[in-house]
């Protein structure tokens, strides 16, 4: 998958949280290098609830359910993200454990931007990884906010 299926990706998926950072495809371009790609096979675990990690994802490809274990009856099941879908967008901020599980549904490509890659951007291309870190955060309190009306973990 190239960064341009990526960002096709990103501007199809209609949501309200969806990722949407103000940036051109050139500056995508520039950001792709930072990012590692990896396939899922369908049950594959990408995060595991309690692990710490400062990793944020771009899903490519495919379904992802989030669910958390230990939770009141019923809340078991969080969210399930499509194709262009952001997902521990918390990550690029704390290095704190994580609030869920996410598992593949069905076969998915993720794109990985992990906190050292992170920094490595923010010193080369400041204006681009503060853009990146303007719209996780914007998800971010989206999901915060209806997570917090339905009393259930995010990751």
């Amino acid at each position: 998958m190239t960064i341009d299926e990526l960002v096709q990706a990103i501007h199809s998926l209609n949501s309200d949280d969806a990722f949407r950072p103000r940036l051109t495809m050139e500056q995508w371009r520039s950001v792709a290098p930072y990012m590692s790609q990896g396939d899922l096979r369908t049950g594959d675990l990408l995060v595991k609830q309690g692990d710490a990690d400062r990793a944020f994802y771009l899903l490519g490809q495919g379904s992802l359910q989030v669910f958390a274990t230990g939770g009141a009856p019923g809340s078991a099941r969080v969210a399930i993200l499509r194709s262009g879908a952001v997902l521990g967008e918390s990550g690029l901020f704390a290095e704190a454990p994580r609030g869920a599980n996410v598992e593949a549904m069905t076969p998915c490509v993720v794109w990985a931007l992990r906190g050292a890659r992170l920094d490595e951007l923010a010193q080369r291309m400041p204006v681009l990884a503060y853009e990146l870190l303007r719209a996780a955060g914007a998800v971010m309190a989206i999901r915060l906010r209806a997570h917090l009306d339905r009393q259930v973990p995010f990751c």
